[in-house]
């Protein structure tokens, strides 16, 4: 019978102590079994996000809900009628007590087209928006994946604000950069964000 060969391993995410004794067998199996659940997070991410590209979020909504209210806040001539509706409701939160802030409320459009005209619009008027004379924000429904790599990005995006450039996060959570004279950078990663915002800084 083979000998059964012991390794040592610091830190291994399986839950194997910080020093811990383990055959290569389980070592190996543990491994797999990672690595598929890693495969398994991310197919299941993506299913979600993908689902919810038809919602919008709402910020700042009181907690009644008027059916006409698209129209209402963006205008008749962008909509003549209310669109057509999967449903609309509040987050998954508890209703919150008289004076705090309402939940956002998610709105899931029948027509993918139709969402995007919405969303676009509200863009164009995000500085103007309000209901019942409070102000709103229109946001894509992110994942909460998504939602945390967004906001790994704020830091990088302050400093290249303050260098007089123009960074905007695009869908999912990549960055893009406009200059002055027109020019547009992508970048994929904070890393990436990152270099480029110390190349400027030098």
């Amino acid at each position: 019978m083979a000998a059964l060969t012991t390794y040592y391993l610091f830190g291994f995410e399986c839950g194997f102590g910080r020093w811990a004794p383990v055959d290569f067998g389980s070592y190996m199996r543990c491994a797999e079994l990672a690595a598929s659940n890693a495969k398994l997070r991310a197919k299941t991410a993506d299913l979600e996000a993908r689902s919810r590209r038809k919602n919008i979020r709402i910020i700042g909504l009181p907690e009644s809900i008027d059916s006409n209210l698209l129209p209402q806040l963006l205008g008749d001539q962008i909509l003549p009628t209310s669109p057509e509706l999967v449903r609309a409701h509040r987050s998954l939160a508890a209703k919150p007590k008289p004076g705090e802030r309402p939940r956002p409320v998610i709105i899931r459009f029948h027509n993918f087209q139709t969402k995007e005209r919405v969303f676009r619009e509200a863009w164009k008027m995000r500085a103007d928006l309000r209901y019942e004379g409070k102000p709103i924000a229109f946001y894509e429904d992110y994942i909460p994946e998504v939602v945390m790599q967004r906001a790994l990005y704020r830091e990088v995006m302050v400093q290249l604000y303050k260098l007089e450039l123009r960074p905007a996060l695009q869908h999912p959570a990549k960055l893009m950069i406009s200059a002055e004279n027109g020019d547009k950078v992508w970048l994929s990663s904070v890393q990436e964000a990152k270099k480029y915002l110390s190349a400027k800084q030098r």
